[in-house]
């Protein structure tokens, strides 16, 4: 996620570094020339704050997480599209720098109500729990939902995704 510069108390939107996150890719490609190159490769941060993006990442490259779930009116309202399976994107941490190369492995549509104790296992955030999965997320969605200007529903669609970390070498899955 890139935005406007960061706040002076470091509360913002973090601004990934786009060139030094395609040359992280690029040194993935250099290891691996069976996977083939795409010019619109994203690169991300996960949270709207320096902090969130660095817990988020410390969770990926700890292998806590190797799933993210969002809300597909999110996607609607942004005109952006779903992720292709089998897409390699770049995750930055909260100074914008680029860690880590993933990979989405598993997409699934389905309404919130569907998510299941292994998704929320391996979201790996909090006690890791499906209470605190539907819990913190509900209360995100809710938020977003009012954003959008629309009432959150048990029934509104959610994106499954599970992805790998590739790279770089020493902590990839």
């Amino acid at each position: 996620m890139s935005g406007p510069p960061e706040e002076p108390d470091g509360t913002g939107p973090v601004v990934v570094d786009r060139e030094a996150g395609l040359r992280m890719y690029d040194d993935f490609l250099a290891a691996h020339p069976e996977v083939p190159r795409r010019d619109d490769v994203d690169v991300v941060c996960w949270g709207d704050n320096p902090a969130y993006a660095d817990e988020i990442l410390g969770l990926i490259v700890g292998a806590a997480k190797r799933a993210t779930a969002t809300l597909a009116a999110g996607y609607l309202a942004s005109s952006d599209p779903f992720p292709p399976l089998g897409a390699y994107w770049v995750c930055c941490d909260g100074s914008g720098r680029p860690r880590a190369v993933l990979r989405t492995t598993e997409l699934r549509l389905g309404p919130f109500h569907s998510v299941d104790p292994q998704f929320a296992r391996d979201e790996g955030e909090g006690d890791r729990t499906l209470q605190t999965w539907l819990d913190g997320h509900r209360a995100a969605y809710e938020r977003q939902c009012a954003g959008l200007g629309i009432e959150f529903s048990e029934d509104l669609e959610v994106c499954f995704e599970r992805f790998t970390l590739v790279w770089p070498p020493d902590l990839a899955d």
